[in-house]
């Protein structure tokens, strides 16, 4: 299997970890460190040698950060992960704190007047450093680059080598758009900022604009390097030549030169002089310090390629339309086998799991999970962000709600969905409950908003059904998605955290709200959807962007409370549902996964309302 269900961090860490990192601290005349989750490349997902924080702390969540001082230390996560890191943390070593309130630059405050507080320049942004700075030096204490980090001193020969997965070409079949064209608009844009070229850091930006995929961050196909993209469209490279696959150098043309990641220093040398795009929220302020001290000019703008790579063309839009049925059958026969063989067995979290994750095997397509698949049962599905590890794993009993979130990564897209279904009869406050959670669903899949229009104006839309009956749940609502990249995409993202892009055509984010009560059960319904042109509507003045569906696969009908739809939500779950039987119903009556009984189940459970 793809997914590990061991633990890898115990709470031991802190105690066995910290005084190795105080010692090194005090070598270089540090009274503290700060600690990021993200690595060099600002990664959510990263390589086990860059798992920092976990190293030192245990905790190993997607988010979080960490401050080792010299008698004391924290780490912070958000409320996703809030049970996780107290299971995995021990408290006598570490305060445990939310990362947004206090935070981190609160907590830095409160460091003794004086003080040293190092930090290694590769693992943050300068947009990230800000706040932190200014806590600092209101606490009266300097902040101060560090290098070598004495995290990594401490970890030493412990630690995990570096990934070095083979680079390989990504055809234009999936792209739809060639690499040396892209270079080209992209190096047109760098112009336009008024700059001769671009240093690129981020591994998804590689990926994209020279059409290549790797395999060094667990469950997204990134390669890690840099690149430094011209206006003219050349560009420079710089890749591990263990990673560099035969094709790869014929692949990327003459225009792209290959280059050790040990030359960049010298090529960043060379820009003296010329005027260089940064993006002061997602590259390293290691290169922006190398850029001032080369005598480079700096544009702080977004990553050019972020924006190009988030609104996906209508190649990859085709893509994650197949990618998204050959996915759905898979997870259709999933559903099937869980409310038959399931909930006759009565397996645990694990189990279950590892049979979603054959099902999308059996597709013969599948190039690696987009996530590890978050199974839980009763009252481990109320945790947004639960893993099933270890001891906490659960066998499913009668009468619980089972939440079953995880994806697939294919070369033609990478899908992402979350059902939540009952084993064995519903009560009825689940189902008023999951009903209202997919009365803010369906608000979010049929809106329609005018140009312009950010995803944090929309959240609201869809939080309104559940506002109204005093509910609400403590997460985003929506994510951008990749094409066979990161499962988490910007810069778009629907959230009451204010997000200033506009929505665009082409781009995929998630709808997902959710109903969580802590220690019973959660609930979490998820599709991908992908904004459409505007259109105009009858009757109206202004023509109006919305959602196209790309995700289909039955809801648990036994949880919908049909008497809390309106005529029109009942007609959208109808036509959602034949829908989804018209396009999954010919996979499961033919080919590799075929299934006649999933597919007569499926007939059952696409019924009319």
């Amino acid at each position: 299997m793809r997914q590990s269900f061991d633990e890898t961090t115990d709470p031991s860490f802190g105690a066995k970890h910290l005084p190795l990192v105080r010692a090194r601290m005090a070598e270089q005349g540090l009274d503290g460190l700060l600690v990021p989750h993200e690595d060099e490349y600002q990664n959510e997902y990263l390589p086990e040698a860059n798992e920092r924080l976990a190293w030192v702390s245990g905790f190993t969540g997607s988010a979080g950060a960490g401050v080792v001082l010299k008698d004391r230390a924290a780490v912070f996560t958000d409320g996703r992960y809030t049970v996780q890191i107290h299971a995995q943390v021990d408290a006598d070593q570490f305060e445990i704190l939310d990362i947004v309130d206090p935070g981190v630059p609160a907590w830095l405050e409160t460091v003794p007047a004086g003080s040293v507080i190092g930090y290694d320049a590769r693992l943050h942004s300068p947009d990230a450093l800000t706040g932190l700075r200014r806590a600092v030096e209101k606490a009266g204490a300097t902040l101060k680059p560090v290098s070598p980090n004495p995290l990594d001193l401490a970890w030493g020969d412990a630690r995990p080598t570096q990934p070095a997965a083979p680079i390989v070409p990504h055809p234009v079949d999936y792209t739809g758009e060639d690499a040396a064209a892209k270079r080209a608009r992209i190096g047109q844009a760098v112009a336009d900022l008024g700059a001769d070229a671009a240093l690129l850091t981020a591994p998804a930006s590689l990926a994209w604009l020279f059409n290549i995929r790797g395999g060094d961050v667990i469950r997204t196909p990134l390669p890690l390097g840099q690149a430094i993209l011209n206006a003219d469209g050349s560009a420079k490279l710089f890749l591990d030549p263990a990673k560099i696959a035969n094709e790869l150098p014929g692949w990327l043309g003459d225009a792209v030169e290959l280059a050790d990641p040990d030359a960049i220093d010298a090529a960043i040398h060379a820009l003296s002089g010329r005027t260089v795009v940064v993006d002061p929220a997602q590259s390293a302020a290691v290169w922006f310090d190398a850029l001032e001290a080369a005598g480079a000019k700096i544009v702080r703008a977004m990553d050019p390629c972020a924006l190009p790579r988030a609104t996906k063309n209508a190649v990859e839009i085709e893509g994650s339309r197949r990618t998204h049925i050959r996915d759905g059958a898979a997870l259709t026969r999933f559903l099937h086998w869980v409310q038959t063989t399931a909930e006759r067995t009565l397996p645990d979290e694990r189990e279950i799991a590892e049979a979603l994750e054959r099902f999308r095997e059996a597709t013969g397509e599948l190039k690696d999970l987009s996530f590890d698949t978050i199974s839980g049962a009763g009252p481990n599905g109320a945790l947004p962000h639960y893993k099933p590890v270890g001891a906490k794993i659960r066998r499913i009993e009668t009468g619980v709600l089972l939440l079953v979130d995880g994806g697939g990564q294919y070369l033609d897209g990478t899908t992402d969905v979350t059902r939540t279904v009952a084993i064995g009869h519903a009560t009825d406050d689940q189902r008023r409950m999951f009903t209202l959670v997919l009365k803010a669903h369906i608000a979010m899949a049929t809106v329609r908003f005018p140009a312009g229009t950010t995803g944090h104006q929309l959240d609201a839309v869809c939080r309104a059904p559940m506002w109204a009956a005093g509910l609400d749940y403590d997460h985003g609502t929506g994510h951008g998605v990749g094409s066979y990249l990161g499962v988490h995409e910007g810069p778009a993202r629907i959230a009451k955290a204010v997000n200033t892009q506009p929505l665009l055509p082409g781009m995929i984010l998630s709808n997902e709200p959710g109903y969580y009560r802590e220690g019973a059960w959660g609930i979490r319904i998820e599709t991908l959807q992908v904004v459409t042109p505007a259109q105009p509507v009858p009757g109206g003045e202004r023509p109006m962007h919305g959602f196209e569906q790309l995700t289909f696969a039955p809801h648990d009908r036994r949880l919908i409370d049909v008497d809390l739809l309106t005529p029109d939500e009942r007609a959208y779950v109808d036509a959602y549902h034949a829908e989804t039987l018209a396009k999954i119903g010919p996979l499961l009556a033919g080919g590799v996964q075929a299934d006649p009984a999933a597919l007569a189940w499926l007939q059952a459970a696409c019924g009319p309302l």
